[in-house]
């Protein structure tokens, strides 16, 4: 088996984007320039930038306010200190007799049922008598209305009916049968299905249980188990197995088997004609019987006592008495001027006080400033930073005197401080990435660049 070693980093930490890479991810990279025996990581290059001057404005034009304060002079003036008013005095009221003649009792008109010692009319029986023809609003006082009955008039009459409504009978005419021989299925024609079994046989095959690949696979840092997020691209041939199958040599079927269909001779009641209704008439029969119909109502009518009439006198009179209104003579006191008021004017009051006024008022003087400019040094980016794969020290290309050789040049450059001891620790990968940031080299564990730029020999 052939192994490739692309990412065998000593001391070298990937950064967050770069240890986080799963195996399947890095088998998805290609690098179009990787050789066997080099080593790649994937490390972070940091951006780069130019500096550029360029000349800003500083501060933009403008004005400055010089504000002239107003003058002032004093004059007399007359104010208003107490506004003019006035007071009300009470002027009391006088007051006379008088007399006056008032009403005591009502004047009233009496209905009773005669004109002496008599009991009330009620308002019904009035109302009956107006609506019986007495003018009772036109009455003179002292005079009587009667009420006479004309009963109601009938004739008799013969009526004819019918007793019984025309109708009609029915009668019900059977019907006819006949009898005939007909041939009837019984069974209708079907099939069945049969199964027919399948054979089988015995075969060997060869098969590819894992075809060859190339993968990457992480690699230790310096021969230890710390995980430094270094890959290596290996090569791992196909793998087969020898099974043995029971193979189908004729599937399982079915065969269809034809079932004829059954028919049977029958005698069959047919119908000859069919059943009908005849319907006969029966005319109607009528009746007569007597009544009695009224052609008038009776009649109740109001007369004054003593008019001739048709009727009879049901006892029933209504007579008006009237009594007339009554006055008393009443004497009381009466306001003959009421009281009111008088309103006394009160002059308003002045005072002559001194005013300050604007002679002349406040002013702004406002003067130009012109604008101006300063020139700015400025940092642009010209790339912006990127993670890629770059080629590091493989593990089998370095040593412990390599390792104590990079620790001295780091610690001359004032980046390590722990032990020289040849050993990749975390002070160490901590002082390789300082350094690299430093120097805006790729950061991610110990590239080509980094020992070229330190001077250590490999």
């Amino acid at each position: 088996m052939k192994v490739y070693k692309i990412s065998t980093v000593v001391a070298a930490s990937l950064i967050a984007a770069t240890s986080s890479l799963t195996a399947d991810a890095v088998e998805s990279v290609v690098l179009p320039h990787a050789q066997p025996g080099e080593c790649y990581a994937k490390v972070h290059s940091p951006a780069k930038y130019e500096t550029k001057t360029e000349k800003v404005l500083s501060q933009e034009a403008s004005e400055t306010l010089t504000v002239i304060p107003a003058q002032y002079g004093t004059t007399d003036q007359k104010i208003l200190v107490k506004e003019a008013s006035s007071r009300l005095t009470i002027v009391p009221g006088t007051f006379k007799k008088v007399t006056e003649k008032v009403l005591i009792r009502d004047a009233r008109t009496n209905w009773k049922t005669s004109l002496k010692g008599s009991i009330p009319v009620s308002a019904e029986i009035l109302a009956a008598a107006k609506a019986g023809g007495a003018n009772i609003d036109a009455m003179a006082d002292g005079s009587c209305y009667r009420e006479y009955f004309t009963p109601e008039k009938y004739n008799t009459e013969t009526v004819t009916f019918v007793s019984k409504e025309a109708s009609e009978r029915l009668k019900i005419v059977p019907a006819t049968y006949e009898y005939a021989e007909e041939r009837v299925l019984v069974k209708e024609a079907s099939t069945r299905l049969v199964k027919v079994p399948a054979t089988y046989g015995t075969v060997t095959e060869k098969v590819l249980v894992e075809p060859e690949k190339t993968m990457w696979k992480k690699s230790q840092c310096n021969g230890t188990n710390d995980d430094c997020g270094v890959m290596c691209l290996v090569t791992t041939p196909a793998r087969y197995s020898t099974i043995t199958k029971r193979v189908v040599k004729t599937p399982p079927t079915t065969k269809v088997v034809e079932i004829p269909a059954v028919y049977k001779t029958v005698k069959v009641k047919k119908l000859a004609t069919p059943a009908r209704v005849e319907r006969v008439a029966i005319p109607e029969q009528t009746s007569t019987y007597t009544r009695t119909a009224k052609v008038a109502d009776s009649t109740f009518n109001w007369r004054l006592s003593g008019e001739k009439g048709a009727g009879k006198y049901t006892g029933h009179q209504i007579c008006k008495t009237s009594t007339p209104e009554r006055y008393k003579t009443i004497t009381k006191t009466v306001v003959d001027t009421p009281p009111s008021t008088k309103e006394i004017q009160i002059p308003a009051e002045y005072k002559t006080i001194k005013v300050t006024t604007i002679v002349k008022p406040a002013e702004v003087k406002r003067t130009a400033i012109p604008e101006s400019y300063r020139t700015i040094t400025k940092r642009e980016m010209i790339t912006p930073s990127k993670v890629e794969w770059k080629r590091v020290v493989c593990q089998s290309s370095i040593t412990s005197s390599t390792i104590r050789a990079l620790q001295t040049a780091l610690k001359n450059e004032g980046h390590y401080h722990g032990p020289i001891d040849g050993i990749v620790g975390s002070q160490t990968r901590a002082a390789v990435k300082e350094y690299q940031i430093k120097k805006g080299l790729a950061t991610g564990g110990i590239t080509h660049a980094v020992i070229k730029a330190l001077g250590v020999s490999i």
